[in-house]
């Protein structure tokens, strides 16, 4: 007796088939935009110290 298989499930195997590299594809995009380096505390803690207070209203003529 065969499983039964949504349209869906048929149209990712036939996808997979045609392209072979989506997942590889896939996976860079990933690593592109989520996967970070880990961040350094104590550069980001001396970041945010030297910060220097911005005037309000910044656009306005003196």
């Amino acid at each position: 007796m065969a499983a039964y298989e949504s349209d869906i499930t048929q149209f990712l195997k036939s996808l997979k088939e045609e392209r072979p590299s989506l997942e590889t594809e896939q996976r860079q995009g990933r690593a592109l935009l989520w996967d970070k380096a880990p961040i350094n505390l104590e550069e980001r803690d001396r970041a945010i110290a030297s910060r220097v207070a911005q005037k309000p209203y910044v656009y306005a003529l003196d």
